[in-house]
């Protein structure tokens, strides 16, 4: 049997062109990874060939001899085996598995990955907000990652205006790098005005159930004005900023949030103590042990 294309597993190396390392002789199960990304356990027979190795004669899966896997998705007898795919524009795409996965990484890190997703006007403390938890976190052992929407700017997000079809996309790369991240097995903490209601949700909808976390800074708007942290809302005020969330365009509160932060009989927390609410729901929910 021709193995090209059949990449074994660590311990199982020397699988070449139908042969096994002789200490393979006492398997009698083996877990392969096909080319087309499948793994599978298989039933092997060995015969032993005299010169130190075990000459492979069938790999049955489930009782059904298995074909040679070419490299291009090909079985020996011309059927495909790896239908490619079209997402978006692009085409002819395949999802490659790997035999290490996010709960392999969960349990190196001992937590969960996860989206915080941190949203809320400008001058609300999201970002403030997000260094405390990252901080904290970070003091506990656990790993944590911040995807701040004026840092992304900086760079991946750079060619993005604030017009909402910018806006949009804006928070679609934020949410895909979030994933990225979550899978890794790493908290990550999106903090973004992320004005739009549908584009937080479809972020939501890519993860796994439970894995976006969302936190509304419930801060009302004339309190995020008399900040002003940056000035934007007195230069939005001047019509010198076109677009701005809050003046001339709509923010959209989330509806069924995990997490809200707001004042309490007009008293607000401080940014450590808001910090601590979050970590509450981590702990409650498993999200700090693998």
């Amino acid at each position: 049997m021709n193995a090209v294309g059949i990449k074994p597993l660590p311990g199982f190396a020397t699988l070449r062109d139908g042969y096994l390392p002789g200490n393979a002789k006492a398997r009698s199960v083996l877990r392969i990874t096909a080319a087309d990304g499948l793994q599978q356990a298989v039933r092997v027979d060995v015969n032993a060939t005299g010169n130190g190795k075990a000459k492979l004669d069938t790999l049955k899966p489930n009782g059904s001899p298995l074909g040679s896997i070419l490299a291009n998705g090909f079985t020996s007898n011309g059927k495909n085996q790896s239908p490619l795919s079209r997402i978006g524009n692009s085409t002819n795409i395949k999802w490659h598995e790997c035999s290490i996965d996010k709960i392999d990484r969960q349990n190196l890190l001992n937590q969960k990955g996860c989206v915080i997703w941190i949203t809320g006007l400008s001058g609300s403390g999201k970002s403030t907000v997000a260094c405390h938890l990252s901080k904290i976190l970070t003091q506990m052992g656990k790993l944590t990652y911040i995807l701040d929407g004026d840092n992304l700017r900086h760079g991946l997000n750079s060619d993005l205006s604030f017009k909402a079809e910018d806006r949009a996309e804006n928070i679609r790369r934020v949410g895909e790098v979030a994933k990225l991240f979550s899978d890794a097995g790493v908290i990550c903490i999106a903090c973004l005005i992320s004005p739009y209601r549908r584009d937080r949700e479809a972020c939501r909808k890519i993860l796994p159930n439970g894995d976006f976390i969302e936190v509304f800074m419930d801060v009302p708007l004339g309190v995020c004005e008399s900040r002003d942290p940056k000035g934007l809302y007195k230069l939005a005020r001047a019509g010198k900023i076109k677009g701005f969330t809050g003046i001339d365009d709509p923010y959209e509160p989330p509806v069924n949030c995990e997490i809200t932060l707001k004042c309490d009989n007009g008293i607000y927390a401080s940014p450590s103590a808001m910090a601590e609410k979050v970590i509450c729901y981590l702990e409650y929910n498993g999200y700090l042990q693998a």
